[in-house]
């Protein structure tokens, strides 16, 4: 579990600041982003959390002249859903009983903010049996 929460899609905070400029502002260079973080950091800093970011495989980045210019291969929504997709799927593959606490805990909260949602989780459901069923008897 320990190895799961530490895997690359996870992000710290600068990280995460980092990516929400890149997000917002789109293709940008260090200088860029350094300028849109809303604190002070040294150039060396921005640049490194860059490297990183592209390490990750979160970023694409192109030379430009002198400098890399940095942009986000996935979008904001496309990253929070893999993201999500990589939680739940590193929770269900622990032991049995946090599968049962997870799904309790989804309905209860999806239920407790609304009704219409638990209504579309219910729908999607059946539908997934479904095709879990077509892919069985074909």
């Amino acid at each position: 579990m320990i190895r799961f929460l530490k895997d690359r899609l996870a992000l710290g905070r600068l990280e995460s600041s980092v990516m929400d400029v890149l997000w917002t502002r789109g293709e940008s260079s260090v200088r860029d982003v350094g300028e849109h973080l809303g604190r002070p950091l040294a150039y060396t800093t921005v640049m490194t959390t860059l490297d990183r970011l592209y390490k990750k495989g979160m970023l694409d980045r192109r030379k430009f002249e002198r400098a890399f210019l940095y942009s986000p291969k996935l979008t904001r929504r496309e990253w929070e859903q893999k993201r999500a997709g990589h939680l739940l799927s590193g929770l269900l593959s622990t032991r049995e009983h946090s599968s049962e606490m997870l799904i309790s805990f989804l309905v209860d909260a999806v239920g407790q903010e609304d009704a219409a949602l638990l209504d579309e989780l219910e729908r999607k459901i059946r539908l997934k049996r479904r095709e879990l069923e077509r892919r069985n008897d074909g």
